[in-house]
């Protein structure tokens, strides 16, 4: 996977629009088109003390996830990303789509505290390994700067 290259796309979105809707909905489209083996990426915002489903592609979603509760909900309460090579084994994983078996999320941050997440499923095991892990925190980084809520 060339994270670079998929960095630089992010960029030459932003440049069309970076207003939160039009920008994380083909950044989810960006992602699920170049990352083989995915049946959901898309992000989560939190409103009202909750993640509710943002932009995606894929099957069809959890609306709203409590902070705290699932994968999604871990990563904004730790400020953390978290990647799970096997979500059956999450203790408290919210099973939104049971063909989803790995997953990995990573929380979009405004001044240093979560403000979303991205959230990408697969339904292989152990479908994401470090190089994703660091790729797509430095893809959300760069979505950080760029993104206008």
């Amino acid at each position: 996977m060339d994270y670079e290259s998929l960095v630089l796309q992010l960029k030459s979105l932003a440049e069309a629009d970076a207003d939160y809707v039009p920008f994380l909905s083909n950044a989810s489209a960006l992602l699920y088109d170049a990352m083989p083996n995915l049946n959901w990426a898309g992000f989560y915002l939190i409103k009202n003390g909750q993640l509710v489903l943002g932009p995606f592609q894929g099957k069809v979603a959890c609306i709203h996830i409590p902070i705290g509760k699932g994968v999604c909900g871990t990563a904004v309460s730790e400020n953390r990303t978290v990647r799970v090579a096997n979500v059956h084994e999450f203790a408290g994983h919210i099973a939104c789509d049971s063909a989803s078996n790995s997953e990995l999320v990573i929380p979009i941050r405004k001044d240093g505290i979560p403000v979303g997440v991205l959230d990408l499923d697969s339904p292989l095991l152990s479908r994401f390994t470090e190089r994703d892990q660091a790729g797509l925190e430095q893809f959300v980084k760069t979505l950080e700067q760029l993104i206008r809520f």
